[in-house]
């Protein structure tokens, strides 16, 4: 399988459509089932409290397991990687759409989210080992940032045309179509590394990460359902802050570290990862609350709301292909990622001015277009070069740590964000002249608002940084700290 007409570098673009199919289902995954909720409720006949379980269930497992599945992908090889983790996410998802109970829905949604963990690093390893030429590399990796920044709206669409043409269990099943096409894929195309590294598992490093992100991502997500200033909430997230701290204090004395610290000295990796970091922070304001407000202002359907953000994936694609595709490979990413970065930050303005009459094509729509070009900007250069000239052996660890740091920006997002639009409404609501639908309209959209600007102010932070973090020049996108120090 490894020579011939079916050698390595002439089936690497059927690898990346393999790699992109993969990516987009577990993408999509995340968002995929949020419209289909009240009707699972419905069937399943669970509160309304209890609605957030299985998203969160998803987040939860996902998030704390990355980076063991990240050195899994290391230790087991990114074929046999991706073999399980496909299998292992498409019986999930046939059990889930089965569901018969709310715990047998949530139970499900954990199982996708363990598997996830295990095939989000295993794609995005397989695919920095895949492509070493400079241009072809950056064209790779401008089409997976696509996929990859496209895939929540994606998940919007596919879930509200699922739901309302068919069923919210197939929200769910349509993951097995996915799955049976990567698997097959992942079969002829992808080349096994199995064998290459055999340093033992850290245990030690990973209970301290996998408890530590849990704590994290447990601590975000129960602030959004209770409140900042819950015991709970705070404790959570400062323990798992103690235990994140012990976990690097670890991995610098471990023999086989989970997450080898050298990954984090190069500024171009730390930079790249911090612009995903933040960028993930501020995409939660546009798929949460213009969502809200295409449904609740302006009377969308699910499957409509779903549909009007394509131009911004559309966007998205053009701002990849033209730019990140062609110019990475000649400028690197320091001109790119901060330019993306401040697009995101004026398409965040201009969500703010927003009122209950706006309409789709004058005020919604540049705000799309201009963000989706920023995107484009950010995801595909900031993931090549997060992943470029690392060790073969530490592939996994690093494309891990990149679904890392969008797992826990997502987190943030959602508790931050939702946390001040909810207390800025409630302010306003307090302050309003009477209790009317426009006063509770007007103060709903001032909270929406107030969100967008923090998401441009984080943004904004994210250019900032990316400029002073991203070094001038190409990448070494070619060789890899194998190669150069003899290792591996």
């Amino acid at each position: 399988m490894s020579s011939g007409p079916f050698s390595l570098h002439a089936r690497r673009w059927w690898v990346l459509a393999v790699l992109s199919v993969t990516q987009l289902m577990v993408a999509l995954d995340a968002t995929v089932i949020n419209i289909a909720l009240p009707w699972a409720q419905r069937d399943l006949h669970f509160s309304l409290a209890d609605r957030q379980w299985p998203v969160t269930a998803y987040a939860l497992a996902f998030g704390s397991l990355l980076l063991l599945g990240g050195r899994l992908v290391d230790l087991w090889g990114r074929r046999t990687s991706l073999l399980v983790g496909l299998i292992g996410f498409a019986g999930a998802s046939v059990v889930g759409g089965m569901a018969t109970s709310f715990s047998m829905l949530v139970s499900a949604r954990a199982v996708q989210g363990v598997f996830g963990a295990l095939l989000a690093p295993a794609a995005l390893a397989a695919l920095s080992t895949t492509f070493h030429e400079p241009v072809e590399r950056a064209t790779a990796f401008s089409i997976y940032g696509v996929v990859g920044g496209s895939g929540a709206a994606v998940g919007l669409v596919l879930g509200g045309a699922l739901t309302q043409w068919s069923s919210w269990r197939w929200c769910l099943y349509i993951n097995l179509i996915f799955a049976v096409l990567s698997l097959i894929g992942v079969w002829v195309f992808v080349s096994s590394n199995r064998g290459e590294h055999r340093a033992p598992l850290d245990v030690v490093g990973t209970v301290l990460a996998s408890a530590g992100l849990f704590l994290v991502v447990f601590g975000f997500g129960h602030a959004v359902t209770s409140s900042w200033s819950n015991a709970v909430t705070w404790g959570s997230l400062s323990l798992g802050g103690l235990v994140l701290a012990g976990f690097v204090a670890w991995q610098a004395r471990s023999a086989h570290p989970l997450l080898p610290l050298r990954i984090l000295t190069n500024r171009t990796r730390a930079g790249s990862l911090v612009a995903l970091f933040l960028t993930t922070i501020s995409i939660f304001a546009l798929t949460l609350f213009l969502a809200y407000y295409l449904q609740g202002t302006l009377g969308y359907s699910p499957l409509r709301t779903g549909i009007v953000f394509m131009p911004m994936v559309a966007a998205l694609g053009l701002s990849a292909a033209l730019a990140s595709a062609r110019l990475l490979a000649m400028v690197g990413p320091r001109p790119l990622v901060p330019v993306g970065m401040l697009l995101g930050m004026l398409g965040m303005v201009l969500f703010t001015k927003l009122t209950p009459h706006s309409n789709y094509l004058d005020h919604v729509l540049p705000g799309l277009i201009v963000t989706g070009l920023g995107l484009g900007l950010v995801f595909a250069p900031a993931i090549a070069s997060a992943t470029a000239g690392v060790r073969h052996a530490d592939a996994g660890a690093a494309s891990a740590l990149v679904n890392t740091a969008q797992q826990i920006g997502s987190s943030i997002g959602v508790a931050l964000l939702n946390t001040i639009a909810v207390t800025v409404t409630a302010r306003a609501l307090a302050h309003a002249p009477d209790n009317s639908l426009d006063s509770a309209r007007l103060a709903t959209l001032h909270g929406y608002a107030v969100a967008f600007w923090w998401a441009a102010g984080s943004f904004g932070v994210g250019a900032i940084v990316s400029f002073l973090l991203l070094e001038s020049g190409a990448v070494d996108q070619g060789e890899s700290l194998d190669q150069i120090s003899g290792q591996g």
